[in-house]
């Protein structure tokens, strides 16, 4: 799957997510909203993200998105792809710097579409 038929999918998550607006965890998520994606956040540190439930897990997501985006560091993403996998989720997408050689390569082991690239320059 390419870069363009993941952007077609409209049920969305993110990892990552932070109330910070000059973080890109903030700026990814408000750019899908802006779209009108259906977008979930998702991090463990945060009850709740402009006013929406942000999620603590991939785990405690109410539905499987069509495609999780990952803007954590590569370590967190490694150990996200077991959660992705248990919740049934195919498409991922790492932002620049979330991903490296080990995540890839898990990614592809579990059969995954994967996109490396930036959502705020695929949507701009």
């Amino acid at each position: 799957m390419n870069k363009k038929e993941m952007l077609e999918k409209k049920v969305w998550a993110v990892l990552g997510v932070t109330p910070n607006e000059s973080k890109f965890g903030y700026k990814i998520y408000k750019k899908l909203k802006d779209h009108d994606y259906k977008v979930y956040p998702i991090n463990p540190k945060y009850d709740e993200i402009n006013g929406e439930k942000c999620y603590k897990s991939i785990e405690e997501l109410p539905e499987t998105p069509d495609v999780l985006d990952f803007v954590v560091p590569p370590q967190v993403s490694l150990n996200a792809l077991d959660e992705v996998n248990k919740k049934g989720i195919k498409n991922v997408w790492f932002q620049p710097g979330t991903s490296d050689k080990n995540v890839i390569e898990k990614a592809k082991e579990s059969n995954l579409n994967i996109v490396e690239d930036c959502v705020l320059v695929a949507l701009s």
